[in-house]
């Protein structure tokens, strides 16, 4: 999710009073601030209008796949009005969003739920339990290993400078066969290998 909306531009046009530079920097901050992944904003307008003692903010978002957003609020602060037009704002943005997802989401018949149920003989199974026999293993690389004796911190290293998933080396300290990994965290494991 992106955290801010990538260069759109943004006019900010004020009526019946003095343009100030801080407000026209709060409008275009909150704006930019939106920070919905969905509509992509294309362009905004904001028109900041003073008549007598109400302060009314309108900002219109043009969107991405012709979706055009806007809102409006009316308060006895400018700034005040931007803020709640601009959460009204989010909330449409919000909208729009649940009703892409919704109109993608897979209709009921088409979910696991509804599969119809059905059963197998047990002749229909690959392998019928009679067979007494296991099956021979397959195996799918034979690859040679030299085993070497390593100190436990240049088995990392080479674990690291390798495209393998382990590292099978002789402790030079203890003189035993051990095994190092990555584990899924990142972290190293190190497995001891009985003698035989």
């Amino acid at each position: 999710m992106k955290t801010a909306n990538v260069d759109a531009p943004i006019v900010v046009t004020v009526r019946h009073e003095d343009p100030t530079d801080s407000l026209r920097d709060y409008a275009t901050s909150k704006i930019d601030g939106l920070s919905l992944d969905y509509p992509r904003i294309i362009e905004a307008k904001a028109i900041l209008d003073v008549q007598k003692n109400r302060h009314i903010a309108e900002i219109i978002l043009f969107c991405a796949n012709h979706i055009v957003i806007e809102a409006s609020s009316e308060t006895e602060d400018m700034y005040k009005s931007i803020d709640q037009t601009i959460d009204k704002i989010a909330r449409r943005m919000r909208k729009q969003k649940t009703r892409l997802l919704k109109k993608h989401r897979p209709k009921p018949e088409n979910t696991i739920k509804h599969l119809e149920e059905r059963w197998f003989n047990e002749a229909a199974l690959d392998h019928p339990e009679e067979s007494e026999q296991d099956p021979e293993p397959f195996i799918v690389h034979r690859e040679g290993y030299r085993m070497r004796t390593l100190y436990k911190e240049e088995a990392i290293m080479e674990l690291e400078l390798s495209e393998k998933p382990f590292v099978l080396f002789k402790n030079a300290r203890r003189n035993i066969n051990q095994l190092v990994y990555r584990r899924k965290d990142g972290e190293y494991a190190l497995v001891e290998l009985p003698s035989q």
